[in-house]
């Protein structure tokens, strides 16, 4: 094995090649792999059509169905299977779904469902499940398909298997034995999430399997329902309830190793997917970072930053996570910077102090307290449980209070020793004076190359060194993680949305605060010199 597979991840599942054993006291495991085998695929090569289990498979089946407690129930209640595309997850998720609607998992009236972010990638799976159906002779004839309502019900039993959406409106009521969760990571609204995950805990042993490629970025549900499963399989949680199945690969390994490949690829060794394809794929990707980032996503499954050009490496920011206690920093010289940005998204105030030739900052975000669950949906975040938690001060109505904002900045001004509070004055123009005339140390600090590319280039420094100290604020955070660079012909870099859903206002103050502190104006501002003009200030 090379040394681009020394830092794997501590999820991959080795249980699956080694030949240990699983324990199937009950014979359920056994039972599951028999009714599998009897099926038939309309793609398949095998004699008669036969399903195509493949070892890989076999032993995933048997690990979910056999290990039981004494009295007979199955441990296993939640599946997290992290795999690259074309490893043929839709046939394995739709045949076990067979297994609880047709097979020795059924019950009398019981539920399977397969659930997906729109009604195209449900009908998938759906379509799996029918055309292995259609394959089996005489089976057809015996269920009831009802297409317009993506559903196939057993008459005798009145078990039923049905595909839904996270765009098909609510789905609240459902009680499903069974839910096949696809391609997590694209889900852009939980509450469908939510429905499936609280109607399985009303039947006793229901089954949740979550099986997708990797995502991006970190605030969605699929990131912590797999970084949960991380946790489990790192043992740092106790959990017999959880099955990791992580085929991922570590963001710093060799992407074009291809033993990484087969490794991330449990079908590549059974030829799915085609080796020949991933080979023509990355010598594309090796000329187009685009295209290099897809396939480290979808075949290597490597859980990437958000912003497709970020401005630093996450895993290097992340280094900057150590707890920040601010009311020892009281003493110590201090730089606030505030982005006001529009009223109904988010305001940031970040503050910043030297330490050592580093800096330590913390932030502090506001946003309007109408439809959190909304603005939640539309930005893909946890907005209200980041309300809850203290990351975010809602202010009453539906565009940021900026009284409330400036409140929180003369109270910090009182706190702390702030040599200066900068703003970008486009939206701050009342607060800036309001301050000033109270003798509060604000100054002009516009979005110009003058002014914020020194600022970036020592906020870089600072987080490549391992010198900026930020506590893992997940808002902040998620706001780094949004950022597109732009660099002029000069080389200067300035910050820009991924999308136009996207905020980076906690970043932009963040380098804004920074830059102030490393220049150590203590009231002056730029544009205050002789050395500015006007043409100066803006892109």
């Amino acid at each position: 094995m090379t040394s681009s597979h020394s830092s794997t991840c501590d999820g991959y599942p080795e249980w699956i090649y080694d030949g240990s054993d699983i324990p199937d006291p009950f014979g359920y495991g056994e039972r599951a792999v028999k009714f599998l085998r009897a099926l038939r695929h309309p793609k398949s090569r095998l004699p008669g059509g036969a399903f195509d289990l493949k070892p890989w498979q076999e032993r995933i089946v048997r690990r979910i169905y056999g290990p039981c407690d004494q009295d007979g129930r199955r441990i296993v209640r939640n599946v997290a299977m992290l795999l690259p595309r074309g490893n043929r997850k839709t046939s394995l998720g739709a045949a076990l779904g067979l297994l609880h609607t047709i097979g020795p998992e059924r019950v009398h009236g019981g539920e399977a469902i397969f659930a997906a972010s729109d009604r195209k990638q449900a009908r998938i799976a759906y379509d799996e499940a029918i055309g292995i159906v259609r394959a089996i002779p005489t089976a057809e004839s015996k269920l009831k398909l009802t297409d317009s309502k993506n559903r196939l019900t057993a008459p005798k039993t009145g078990a039923f298997l049905e595909a839904i959406s996270a765009d098909a409106g609510t789905q609240h009521g459902r009680t499903p034995l069974f839910a096949l969760v696809d391609e997590l990571h694209a889900w852009k609204k939980r509450e469908l999430w939510d429905v499936v995950r609280t109607g399985l805990v009303k039947v006793p042993g229901s089954l949740l399997m979550v099986i997708s490629t990797a995502g991006r970025g970190q605030e969605n549900v699929a990131y912590d329902f797999f970084d949960y499963a991380r946790k489990v399989a790192r043992g740092e949680i106790d959990d017999p309830a959880t099955l990791p199945i992580l085929f991922e690969t570590p963001r710093d390994a060799d992407w074009l190793d291809e033993e990484l490949w087969y490794r991330a690829n449990p079908g590549l060794a059974e030829g799915f997917p085609d080796i020949e394809g991933l080979r023509q794929m990355a010598r594309e990707a090796k000329e187009r970072p685009g295209d290099r980032e897809a396939f480290r996503q979808l075949h290597l499954n490597v859980w990437l930053d958000h912003s497709a050009d970020p401005f630093v490496d996450m895993l290097v920011y992340d280094q900057g996570a150590f707890p920040v206690d601010i009311d020892e920093m009281e003493e110590y010289p201090c730089w606030l910077a505030v982005d006001l940005s529009s009223n109904n998204d988010l305001t940031a105030v970040v503050a910043a102090w030297e330490h050592g030739d580093g800096y330590i900052v913390h932030p502090w975000f506001f946003c309007p307290e109408d439809n959190l669950r909304g603005r939640a949906e539309r930005d893909g975040v946890p907005y209200p449980e980041w309300a809850e938690q203290g990351y975010i001060t809602p202010t009453p109505g539906n565009v940021v209070d900026y009284r409330i904002v400036e409140d929180q900045i003369r109270e910090l001004c009182a706190r702390f020793n702030v040599q200066e509070i900068a703003f970008d004055p486009h939206m701050a123009r009342n607060m800036l004076n309001n301050l000033q005339e109270d003798g509060f140390p604000a100054v002009e600090m516009r979005q110009g190359w003058v002014t914020m590319a020194p600022a970036v280039k020592e906020l870089e420094r600072a987080i490549l060194g391992r010198r900026l100290i930020h506590g893992g604020h997940p808002v902040l955070r998620w706001n780094f993680e949004n950022i597109v660079v732009h660099v002029d012909a000069a080389g200067n870099t300035a910050f820009h949305k991924g999308k136009s859903k996207d905020r980076i206002d906690g970043a932009v103050a963040c380098a804004m605060a920074v830059g102030r502190a490393a220049a150590g104006d203590t009231g002056r501002s730029i544009y205050d010199s002789d050395d500015f003009t006007e043409d100066m200030g803006w892109f």
